[in-house]
């Protein structure tokens, strides 16, 4: 790989704007999209200020006004932190994800997959506009927030203390986001940018030709399921039941060089995007006001790895399988939101359509030894993929005022998500190294294709799911201090998931043939000539059903009872039937159904005591519970490319239970000033934890089974100041400056617990006894996504009066479990570490008096790797190790 970037070559060039073809993966040091504005408006400022911020949930007002106090945190009867639009733009992230990250207990993973208290994602719960959301990411149910711009939210809310408002799937805290709606003034912002990282920008990497319009984020159809495998799939015949002449026919309708044909490139390109955001209002009669908010953004990102792989039947031995792998993923990202809202004196109407695609074009080669296998061979691996995420989300929410004690809030909406990765190509080419006379072929990589000295195979998969989710809550106010909230809430959730997954198929195919590159390998004359034939390795049940309804209804009451001593409390009823049924596409006669079919009641209440001027003390109590994601569910394998391994679901799952507890004081010494201490406890029953297992061929699967109990406990601190610095010095640069100290940090602990007699169902189970869960778990190991440190600190300088922050931010995290060892074997580990970044925000006004906002950033200026491990006897095994890089970025936001 050629010399990195220096990082002065990258602060020059990244300065640039320049508007290459680019890239992208997402990143956890990725620089926020360039040209996602991030400049909090007049407005903006204004409604923050006052304590105004557009919040929309479940059972309370879509715009919630501090009552006691201006400050939202403070005034609200729940432990919840509430980022405005202002808030969030200044943390100079371009997607949710990244200003997430910054609040008390949240960390962020994958780019974005949010942790609670170090709790794993499947405990979080995200919200938009209080309606659910499914996922376009096949192995989660939770979406990944790093799809949303931070230019189309009006606010986040993050609550860690279940109220019976929300759905009972809340184990570590629930993320709700709200859209914008009606601008308070008309505007139009336009912004480019560029950004640029040391270890993929200029650098050598690796890419496919795929479709001419690949750098749209759309297939041009080239990718399209053949006609004769489409056929052959709906026939309903087993591949091995076909005519050898029809799967060679089959083979030959295969899209051929543009899929499989890896172009290595000396420079990758830098990383571009744009967006445009526009939004109006206009009154309506006398008391009315409709607004219109429209934005679309456009991102093309670049992210190349250098990657050690290694897996080991015994850690402490070393490692018996050793890869290194270079790929080079180009994601493209479209957005587009369509907003409207009414207002008709207090009757509101808020109207969201919301578009998300999110496609990877992934290449990658790799080389490596495999003690498994032959001795001494050298395996070289090719892979190519294409990969299309998509969501489109239209809901309705209306909050109606009946009288002025009677509220009546309603929520309807649709979902609808899919995944395709059509052609998920593999070639492995082999190199025995042994002497000439030994092996004609031994100095040089052959293919035989028939998976023992080479191999070649083309997987088509396919997940569509729909959402349908509707909600009413009615709330009476019998006095000032006194509100009873009732309401019901319904989801049905469907998904179909499909995966062919075909190998090449060859006998005693002459050695100069089995030299040919991967695309000659496969052309048309080679399988003709030579019989190539296909074998499906799909399994007998290559599609799947699941589906999930959910029919809820609480009531919850808030009340002061005395003046400074105030409750919310109230229930939850949940009646869940999730299921997942493997579909009889060959008609074998048997169809496997597994269902979880369960209701709960879960309670829940906080107390509030004012103790003084802006100290206050609360507690609160509830249950919870966490339900098995699909994915998890269904037993077909996956490559997740996040982590570069296969995971496989388990239909034995059943759902866990949570008993949460939360004491904490707060102390508001001003307004956005705060000092908060925090205790937390979680009882979980059932938990589900990954776990790995790996053969005597070093091929690594990690799966999912329940534990049998787990507790979590730990503390928070969160400090937040201002220094003013006209105080300190009479200078003008000084007059309208402060400094900014915000800092938070988080102690979590937590345990599995495992005693003689308990067990657990993996997903290799098929009949007799079960399995002793002290098989898969230990008593005493942490649960899978805890760090025991979380820490966030911010240090600003900013001006009061015009726009210009620079702020440094630092991120640590602490080593935290990815997946229970095989075997019983040392825990697998992620070692996040330090991460700084720098941001600076400056407003400008372009010639004509146009507004604008110029960002510069730095991230990962430290440089800090990426290292999931083993470790035993002083000896580490890397399951992935590579350089993340840092990354320079600069955006122009011009407002009109």
């Amino acid at each position: 790989m050629s010399k990195p970037l220096s990082l002065a070559r990258l602060l020059l060039i990244s300065t640039a704007l320049v508007t290459p073809m680019a890239m992208a993966q997402t990143n956890p040091t990725q620089a926020g999209d360039a040209g996602m504005s991030t400049t909090p408006s007049a407005a903006d400022e204004a409604a923050a200020a006052e304590g105004n911020v557009d919040v929309s949930i479940p059972g309370a007002d879509i715009v919630v006004t501090g009552r006691r106090t201006a400050n939202i945190s403070q005034a609200a009867p729940q432990v919840v932190n509430v980022l405005s639009a202002a808030d969030i733009k200044r943390t100079g992230e371009g997607d949710i994800a990244g200003s997430l990250q910054r609040v008390t207990g949240l960390s962020v993973v994958s780019g974005g997959y949010v942790y609670v208290r170090g709790l794993g994602d499947r405990y979080s719960l995200a919200l938009l506009n209080g309606s659910p959301l499914p996922s376009p990411e096949p192995l989660k149910r939770v979406v990944p927030l790093d799809i949303f711009p931070t230019s189309v939210i009006a606010s986040t809310l993050v609550q860690k203390s279940f109220s019976a408002n929300f759905p009972g799937e809340f184990g570590g805290g629930v993320i709700n986001l709200t859209t914008k709606a009606i601008p308070t003034e008309s505007y139009l912002e336009i912004g480019v940018g560029s950004s640029a990282n040391t270890e993929t920008s200029g650098q050598m990497g690796y890419t496919h030709y795929g479709a001419k319009s690949d750098w749209t984020g759309f297939d041009d159809s080239s990718r399209d399921v053949p006609p004769l495998l489409a056929d052959a799939i709906k026939s309903g015949t087993p591949f091995p039941n076909m005519p050898r002449a029809d799967l060679r026919a089959i083979a030959m309708q295969f899209l051929n060089a543009d899929t499989t044909l890896l172009q290595r490139t000396n420079a990758v390109p830098f990383n571009f995007s744009g967006s445009i955001n526009a939004g109006t209002a206009t009154d309506v009669g006398s008391d009315g006001r409709l607004g219109i908010i429209a934005t679309g953004s456009y991102s093309n990102k670049w992210r190349t790895r250098d990657t050690l792989q290694q897996a080991s039947l015994d850690p402490a031995a070393g490692a018996g399988k050793n890869t290194q792998q270079i790929s080079t993923d180009n994601e493209i990202t479209v957005n587009a939101l369509l907003g409207i809202g009414l207002e008709l004196g207090q009757q509101k109407l808020r109207w969201t359509n919301l578009y998300i695609r999110d496609t990877l074009k992934r290449s990658a080669l790799s080389i490596g030894q495999n003690d498994g296998q032959i001795q001494g061979a050298d395996y070289m691996t090719q892979n190519s993929a294409w990969y299309e995420r998509q969501l489109i989300d239209t809901h309705l929410v209306g909050e109606f005022k009946l009288s002025d004690a009677l509220s009546l809030d309603l929520r309807g909406g649709f979902s609808n998500s899919q995944r395709e990765a059509p052609y998920e190509r593999e070639f492995v080419y082999v190199r025995t190294n042994r002497a000439l006379t030994e092996d004609p072929v031994g100095d040089r990589f052959i293919n035989a294709l028939n998976r023992q000295r080479g191999d070649a195979s083309v997987t088509f998969s396919d997940l569509n799911e729909d959402l349908w989710s509707a909600g009413a809550d009615l709330s009476y106010k019998f006095s000032p201090d006194f509100t009873l909230t009732a309401g019901y809430a319904f989801t049905d959730t469907k998904r179909t998931s499909s995966r062919y997954e075909l190998h090449y198929d060859a006998t005693n195919l002459p050695l100069g043939v089995q030299q040919l590159r991967p695309d000659y390998l496969t052309s048309d004359a080679i399988i003709q000539l030579y019989d190539i034939s296909l074998l499906e390795f799909s399994g007998n049940y290559p599609v799947y059903d699941a589906a999930m309804r959910v029919h809820a209804g609480y009531a919850q009451v808030q009340a002061q009872i005395i003046p400074g001593l105030s409750f919310n409390a109230g229930v939850r009823y949940e009646k869940g039937d999730q299921s997942v049924t493997g579909v009889d596409v060959y008609n074998t006669g048997v169809t496997p159904f597994n269902q979880i079919k369960r209701d709960y009641w879960l309670p829940a209440i906080t107390v509030t005591i004012e103790a003084a001027k802006g100290l206050q003390f609360r507690a609160s109590g509830s249950k919870t519970i966490a339900r098995p994601q699909f994915r998890e569910l269904i037993a077909q394998p996956y490559l997740d490319t996040e982590s570069n391994r296969f995971f496989r679901g388990n239909p034995f799952l059943k759902d866990s239970q949570l008993w949460n507890a939360d004491i904490r004081a707060e102390w508001y010494m001003a307004r956005d000033e705060r000092l908060i201490a925090a205790a937390f406890y979680k009882k979980i029953e059932n938990p589900i934890e990954t776990f790995t297992t790996i053969n005597d061929t070093y091929a690594v699967t990690t799966s999912f089974a329940n534990a049998p109990e787990a507790s979590l406990y730990g503390f928070e601190l969160e400090a937040q100041k201002y220094v003013p610095l006209g105080d300190i010095s009479n200078a003008d640069f000084f007059a309208n400056r402060r400094i900014a100290l915000i800092g938070n940090y988080t102690y979590t602990q937590s345990k599995l617990k495992v005693k003689e007699g308990d067990t657990t169902i993996p997903y290799t189970y098929t009949t007799g006894d079960l399995p002793a869960a002290s098989d898969y778990f230990l008593n005493g190991v942490p649960l899978t996504g805890q760090s025991d440190h979380l820490v966030n600190l911010q240090l600003g300088l900013e001006d009061t009066e015009k726009l210009s922050q620079q702020t440094l931010l630092l991120t640590y995290a602490s080593p935290r479990v990815t997946s229970r060892g095989p075997n019983l074997q040392p825990d697998i580990k992620e070692k996040p570490g330090i991460q700084l970044d720098f941001v600076a925000r400056q407003g400008l006004k372009l010639p004509g008096g146009i507004n604008s906002e110029l960002k510069l950033e730095a991230r990962n200026i430290l440089g800090r790797k990426f290292q999931e491990y083993q470790q035993a006897e002083g000896n580490k095994v890397y399951y992935n190790r590579y350089k993340i890089g840092t990354t320079l970025a600069a955006s122009l936001t011009v407002a009109f």
